[in-house]
């Protein structure tokens, strides 16, 4: 499924959950803000960007399970709508622009990490799609976005202390790469927020 399929699919499963399941009531000053704090800052290489959305995703993780121990539907609800689009757009970014580069870069010392790394994301949207179809106050919602961070956990480190760490001893430019991903990274978001308040 492309990022465009994907993210209409969930972005359109959410929004049904929300009018039906929580009474039509959806803060959208908190998603402004939460949008807001998603900003990519103005230049970062290549890992430093994708480091900096990992620790976002665990910010995101752990405030869902505040969220979660203080059985506050609504707020969990929005934190884990913001971390499925965050992690979309990451996902998207990496498979079409960074792994790229990085299996040019590596060759075929990279195959087998990135080719995992792809697995694992597909195993990431498939929760994801899921988590469009849960209703929120459903335990089977928890226990969705528990595994998913789990599988993202298990899929950072991978990156971090393998993949990284093997990109930064060759040649790749992570500057301009930085700069182009940070770009497709703001094209995405602005899509997203389109259909987000468009309805589509």
């Amino acid at each position: 499924m492309s990022f465009t399929d994907c993210i209409k699919q969930v972005h359109r499963l959410f929004s049904c959950l929300v009018a039906i399941k929580l009474h039509g009531h959806f803060n959208h000053t908190a998603i402004a803000q939460q949008e807001k704090a998603m900003s990519t800052p103005a230049h970062q290489d290549a890992i430093s960007l994708l480091e900096a959305d990992h620790r976002e995703a665990e910010d995101l993780f752990a405030q869902y399970e505040k969220a979660k121990d203080a059985e506050k539907t609504e707020e969990k609800f929005e934190i884990a709508r913001k971390v499925c689009a965050a992690l979309l757009i990451h996902m998207q970014v990496e498979e079409t622009i960074f792994y790229p580069a990085a299996r040019a870069a590596l060759d075929e010392e990279g195959d087998d990490l990135l080719n995992e790394a792809e697995v694992e994301h597909n195993g990431a949207k498939d929760l994801i799609k899921q988590l469009g179809e849960t209703k929120p106050d459903d335990p089977m919602f928890d226990a969705k976005v528990k595994v998913l961070s789990e599988q993202i956990e298990h899929h950072v480190d991978e990156e971090e202390n393998e993949l990284f760490p093997k990109l930064k001893k060759t040649d790749l430019d992570l500057d301009s790469l930085g700069d182009e991903m940070a770009q497709a990274k703001e094209d995405l978001k602005e899509q997203l927020k389109a259909w987000r308040y468009s309805g589509s």
